[in-house]
């Protein structure tokens, strides 16, 4: 019963955050994001939890689904082509910020080499895995070069609670921040800057009635299609690659969709998938149990508050120099730092639809890197 009980909060609690953030303006102010990620963190650590027998795999299910169906449905109304428009600027900003990562991995690595954290070049190895690709980078590395679990769990543990830290200050000021020195983003289509917020009551007022809410099942049901596409897809590679491919073959196969009339036009798809993320920021806040952190070894969680926000610091400056303007900064700091499922979710908050694509593509690159970089990483500094 607590099993049910739980997975009906995580499902429709973002209905209860919509509905305040219709009805009161100062709650759409902080934004549907912000508070469902805050309810999540409160819920993980009031010590509910623990007491839910199987209570991990109830946050795990939720977490390997809702972001595959979200995906396509935020990609169905999306004018594709014109990101070619933009992609060399991206690009650009990705490789700052693998420069950003990189950089702060090794400087760290010297820089706290000295305060007994064991196997400190297998931690920079997961590190540089975690902050290129993602967690399925960070898993896969250290299999290959034989990282200690206590190690890892560490290293997961720190990226929860800090991380969180980080996404709350990109979803809050870091837009308001960075554009006190990087350009303004330049709208491809100018009534996007005009779209209003992605939570609360313009963008999801109306889904229910039928008019809106048939097409919206038909819609569901070729996210749920892709899905499965790309789920049966999966099996037939390593484990170590199949988050990657589930993911770039769910992406193409929702840009494909969208270049279809009759999906592309339908209302409300990007705020349907936008449902699906509040989702998926309540399930992952929830996880990051403050009680697991072993106080001992706060020397790795130092390493990872550098790296996180010494990487951000440096592609910053490297932005300025090379005119790359604030949202792209974010979008590809994000999806190095919180990988591409982070990707929409920070796009929502920060009000801009057009830069999704963008980082979905840089998130898919840096878990196609990751892996190579992680190693390489851990073998290079284990013979310094």
């Amino acid at each position: 019963m607590e099993k049910i009980l739980l997975v009906i909060f995580y499902l429709f609690s973002p209905l209860l955050i919509l509905h305040f953030c219709h009805k009161y303006r100062f709650v759409n102010k902080i934004g549907a994001v912000v508070i469902a990620y805050a309810v999540g963190f409160v819920l993980g650590n009031i010590g509910i939890l623990p007491r839910i027998a199987g209570v991990e795999k109830i946050q795990d299910m939720l977490t390997t689904l809702t972001i595959p169906l979200a995906i396509p449905l935020l990609l169905f109304s999306m004018n594709i082509r014109q990101w070619f428009k933009v992609a060399g600027k991206t690009m650009l900003s990705m490789l700052l910020a693998l420069i950003g990562a990189v950089t702060t991995v090794v400087s760290g690595y010297f820089i706290f080499k000295d305060y007994g954290i064991n196997e400190l070049h297998n931690i920079s190895a997961m590190l540089v895995g975690l902050y290129t690709g993602g967690a399925p980078n960070a898993a896969s590395i250290k299999v290959a070069v034989g990282a200690e679990a206590t190690s890892y769990m560490l290293v997961a543990t720190y990226d929860l609670v800090i991380g969180a830290v980080h996404l709350l200050f990109v979803m809050t000021i870091a837009q308001r921040f960075f554009l006190l020195f990087l350009p303004k983003y330049r709208y491809i289509d100018p009534a996007s800057a005009h779209l209003g917020d992605f939570d609360g009551m313009d963008p999801y007022w109306g889904m229910l009635q039928k008019r809106l809410f048939i097409p919206l099942i038909k819609a569901f049901g070729v996210a749920v299609l892709i899905f499965a596409i790309g789920g049966a897809a999966s099996m037939l590679v390593p484990q170590s690659a199949q988050m990657a491919v589930v993911i770039l073959l769910i992406t193409s196969l929702g840009i494909a969709a969208s270049l279809i009339p009759s999906i592309n036009k339908i209302e409300k798809s990007f705020e349907l998938g936008m449902y699906f993320i509040l989702i998926f920021c309540m399930v992952v806040a929830s996880m990051a149990d403050l009680s697991k952190i072993d106080f001992n070894s706060a020397m790795i969680g130092a390493y990872v508050i550098y790296v996180i926000f010494g990487s951000m610091t440096i592609q910053s400056l490297l932005s300025k120099v090379f005119k790359v303007d604030a949202d792209t900064f974010i979008i590809t700091s994000t999806a190095f730092i919180c990988s591409p499922p982070f990707v929409p979710v920070v796009a929502g908050a920060l009000r801009n639809r057009e830069i999704i694509f963008s980082g979905i593509t840089v998130g898919i690159i840096g878990y196609a890197i990751g892996n190579y970089l992680g190693v390489f990483i851990s073998y290079f500094l284990n013979g310094m």
